[in-house]
C-alpha cells in the first residue's frame, strides 16, 4: 500500500517517513526542500522511499505525480509554518496552507487515494480558549494568519469527504518536538533550548515565562497519523498530552537534565500576540483512534538531547 507524504523532508514528515518504511510500505515524499532537509531523508532514500521535489503549489506536477504514484493514503504536511511570516505576508501563506491544500485533496481524489490524513494546529486555532485544556468543539479564533489558513485546510478536507467522499481527517497538533526539529527556527522551544544546551549558550525566555504549551513528542505524533490512515473517521482530532507545562518549568526540566549547571535564562520582552496558555483534550482521540501520548516530558527531552551533536563549550 503505497503512502505519500508531503512535507516529507521536514521534522515530522521525515520522522512519518521512517515509521512507514519500518512497517515495509513504499514511500513517495514530495518536497521543495525550502525548509525541509535532505539530509533527514538519507537513511529513507537508502531504504527506497523516492524524493520529488516539487511545490504543493503546482498543481500540475503534482497531480502529475499522483497520477504516477497511485498512492492509497496521502499525509499531507508541508506547510508554511512561521507564524510571523504568516502575519506579515498572509497572501503567501495562504497560496501554501491553502491552496496547496486544496491541489493535494483534488490530486489525492483524481488518483483514486483512499485516505488523506491533513496535519492541521491545535493552539493557533483555538487561540486564547476559554477551556483548558481545550476540545475539538471549542470556539475557533485563530490570531494570526496562520492559524486561519490551517483552519480553512480542514474545511476543505471536510468539503471534499462531502462532495467527492473522499476519506479525509485533520489532526490538531499540540507543540510538536523531538529529534530533527530545528534548533536554529523562531518555533520549538525545546529544539531551542537543546541547541543552546549543547553549545553552552545562554537561553532566553520571552516575558516572565508563565506561557503554557502542550509538548508532545513526535513519535507520539507519527503513531496517530497511522493510527489515522487506518480508520475511517473523519472531522478535527486533538494531538497533544492534555498537560500544560510553562517556559519556566521547562527550563527546570532543561537544568535538570544539565545537573543543575550553566543553564540559566535570561529573560526578553514579551512577544506581542503570543498566545498566554495552550493546552489540547485529546480525549477523542483516545474514543475514536485509540491512541495516547506514550512518551513523557522528561523522557522525549533526553531523547531529543541524545540527538544534538553540537560540541559543549568548554
Amino acid at each position: 500500500m503505497t503512502a505519500l507524504v508531503t512535507g516529507g523532508a521536514g521534522f515530522i514528515g521525515s520522522n512519518l517517513v521512517d515509521a512507514l518504511l519500518a512497517r515495509g510500505e513504499p514511500v513517495v515524499v514530495v518536497d521543495d526542500l525550502s525548509t525541509g532537509r535532505r539530509a533527514n531523508l538519507d537513511a529513507a532514500l537508502e531504504q527506497g522511499a523516492t524524493l520529488h521535489e516539487l511545490d504543493v503549489r503546482d498543481a500540475d506536477a503534482l497531480r502529475a505525480l499522483f497520477e504516477r504514484a497511485r498512492p492509497e493514503r496521502v499525509f499531507h504536511l508541508a506547510a508554511q509554518i512561521d507564524v510571523r511570516r504568516s502575519v506579515a505576508d498572509p497572501a503567501t501563506d495562504a497560496r501554501v496552507n491553502v491552496e496547496g491544500t486544496i491541489n493535494v485533496l483534488a490530486a489525492a481524489h483524481a488518483a483514486g487515494a483512499q485516505r488523506v490524513v491533513y496535519s492541521a494546529t491545535g493552539g493557533a486555532v483555538y487561540g486564547e480558549a476559554e477551556l483548558v485544556p481545550t476540545p475539538e468543539d471549542a470556539p475557533a479564533q485563530p490570531l494570526a494568519p496562520y492559524g486561519q489558513g490551517k483552519l480553512s485546510g480542514e474545511g476543505y478536507c471536510a468539503l471534499f469527504t462531502r462532495l467527492h467522499g473522499l476519506s479525509t481527517i485533520a489532526l490538531r497538533y499540540a507543540n510538536v518536538y523531538g529529534p530533527r526539529q530545528d534548533p536554529l527556527g523562531e518555533g520549538g522551544v525545546i529544539a531551542i533550548f537543546c541547541g543552546c544546551l549543547a553549545e553552552g549558550r545562554t537561553p532566553t525566555i520571552y516575558g516572565d515565562g508563565a506561557q503554557t504549551r502542550d509538548y508532545v513528542y513526535v513519535g507520539d505524533v507519527v503513531e496517530a497519523n497511522l493510527r489515522a490512515a487506518e480508520l475511517d473517521v473523519s472531522g478535527p482530532v486533538n494531538v497533544g498530552t492534555g498537560v500544560e507545562t510553562s517556559v519556566l518549568e521547562l527550563a527546570e526540566a532543561f537544568r535538570a537534565l544539565d545537573d543543575g549547571d550553566g543553564f540559566v535564562p535570561v529573560h526578553a520582552p514579551a512577544r506581542a500576540g503570543e498566545v498566554l496558555r495552550s493546552c489540547l483534550d485529546a480525549t477523542r482521540a483516545g474514543a475514536l483512534l485509540g491512541w495516547e501520548p506514550q512518551v513523557p516530558l522528561a523522557d522525549g527531552l533526553r531523547r531529543t538531547l541524545a540527538t544534538v551533536s553540537a560540541p559543549r563549550a568548554s
